[in-house]
Order: C-alpha cells, then structure tokens, then sequence
C-alpha cells in the first residue's frame, strides 16, 4: 500500500467525506480549526494497487524537540471494504511514511464499533470505546416520529401546542456568542469540559458559506429566549455540538422542539446522519436519556489504539 501525504485537494476531501457521511473529526474544516489554533496537521490517502481504500485526518501534539503523537480520531474513513488484515497494512503503512522527524508515535480511535475485525492489535489499546447515538434522519418525518419513544414524544407534542417560537439564528459571531456564554457557564456549573468559544467561530467561518458549516436553532416565549442548539455540519452528516436552556425552557420542553426543527432543516439541506453525541449515563443521565429516546442506534465505539 503506497500513502500521500501532500497534495490533497480540498474538494476532493469534502466529496469522499460527505460520501462517507463520516465523522466531524475527519472533516477537513475540522482539521483546518486546528491549525488556526496553532495545532499541525496531517492528512493521508491510502492507495492499494492504484485505488484509493482509506482517508485519515491527524493532529499533530509535540512533545519537546524530539518526539510527537499523531492523533486520528473517527478515523480513516474507509473507502472500500476491506479485511482486518488489510487494515492492518494500512495501519502500518501510515505509521511507517509519517512525514515527522524524531520519535513519533501514532493513536488511532477508528469509528468502528466494538468487537468488528478493525486491524489493530488489542495489546494496543490504550482507552475503552465511547459509546454514541447516530440518528439516520434520511428517513421521511412521518418514520422518525413513529420511532420515538413515547416519552420523547408526548414532551415534543406539549411543546407543539405551546406558545413556543422557533427561529433559524445567524452566523455571524454576535448572533450566537450568547450561547456559547451560557454554554460555558453550564460546563463550569457541571464540570464538564468541551472545545473553547473561539473554536466554533473559527470552524463556522472556516467555510467560504458559514451558513454550510453549521444550524443554530433557538426557542423564544415572548420576547425571551428560552434554549437553543448549536448543529455542526459536516458533509452529509452533522453533529448536535451545543445545548442550552432554561429552568421555564425545560419547563415547557423547549429541547424537544428545537430539535424535532432541526432534524427537519438539516433534512433539508441533504443531511443524512445526525450525531447526537456521547452518552454518559451516571454523570448526563438526563441528557443520556434525551438522546436515547429519539430512536437512534447506539455506537459502542472499539477504543483507542497507540502504535
């Protein structure tokens, strides 16, 4: 297998991306954040006898003069199927061409689900798998309404009947840096830790079209907004990034909305998998259990993998 490191041409990523309906991680906008955040990066295109079988997106952490940690996190994107073992000398390939001086070092999260024949050597890993919910919204409204649980959607109904607005936000950085605010204080509240404001801004204006990159969605009573969400797109995939909302937001089911509009808008715009985000039922139980109820399929992801 013969790897190209250089070269790369940013449509051509975009298009086996979005074909992929694969991961933020992997989305170039992604990888180009980073760098304006002063991070390296590195992207791969894997060929075997001349076809192009895998795509993988690193970042790049220095440690001193001497050494680094190349980091692919849901990724490579496989472009055609292939056996563990194929895998495997893909794997090897990467780690042997890296274009890095010193000693390197190589992890690698694959978005490959627990227990599939993913190449990589179980001695190796280094973290269990997170688990996730992927929501395949390609289906018709009226089909991903009847697979909500009911506890899902006898609040997205209340909400329906209420006094609720919902209202697309803007793009420019003075139209959602309040969410982001709140965002912050509730990680600070919950200790939770997440990516800094100015990373958002830099990946939605990372695109000639920021409106491509990312939906904002936000609920009002009145004149007072009670929640909102932040979406990422990414291809035809997108991510549920940001929520927030309000004691008279939960009240009313403010998230439910919001999110039943979204699926529809980002429906609309060719979106064909919606990435609720991991679940950590001891310390997000309710949130765990929001996402759950939508009906989509639970990931347990393999883990993470030094080399």
């Amino acid at each position: 297998m013969k790897v190209q490191w250089d070269g790369h041409e940013l449509s051509d990523w975009d298009r086996d991306h979005a074909q992929a309906a694969a991961a933020l991680q992997q989305d170039w906008a992604y990888g180009s954040t980073a760098v304006s955040l002063g991070a390296m990066v590195l992207r791969a295109r894997v060929h075997a006898d001349g076809v192009p079988v895998a795509m993988a997106q690193f970042i790049m952490r220095r440690f001193g003069k001497f050494a680094s940690l190349a980091v692919c996190t849901r990724g490579p994107i496989w472009q055609q199927p292939l056996s563990g073992a194929d895998k495997a000398q893909a794997y090897r390939a990467i780690r042997q061409s890296m274009p890095v001086r010193g000693l390197r070092f190589m992890m690698v999260t694959p978005d490959e689900l627990q227990g599939t024949d993913h190449g990589l050597p179980s001695i190796r890993r280094v973290m269990s798998g997170a688990a996730t919910v992927m929501l395949d919204i390609s289906q018709a409204m009226d089909t991903l309404r009847a697979n909500l649980d009911k506890r899902w959607r006898q609040p997205l109904v209340s909400a329906e009947k209420s006094q609720l607005t919902i209202h697309r936000m803007g793009t420019n950085p003075g139209q959602y840096r309040w969410l982001l605010d709140a965002e912050m204080k509730q990680r600070e509240d919950r200790g939770l830790e997440g990516m800094p404001p100015i990373w958002f801004q830099n990946y939605i204006e990372s695109r000639k079209q920021p409106a491509k990159s990312v939906l904002l969605v936000r609920a009002d009573l009145g004149r007072d907004r009670l929640a909102a969400m932040l979406f990422l797109i990414h291809g035809e995939a997108a991510t549920y990034q940001v929520g927030w909302t309000s004691e008279a937001g939960r009240d009313l089911h403010a998230h439910h909305l919001i999110m039943w509009k979204g699926i529809e808008e980002l429906r609309e715009r060719g979106v064909r998998v919606l990435d609720l985000g991991g679940i950590n039922t001891a310390r997000s139980a309710g949130v765990a259990r929001f996402k759950l109820a939508t009906g989509g399929e639970v990931r347990i992801l393999t883990g993470s993998y030094l080399s």
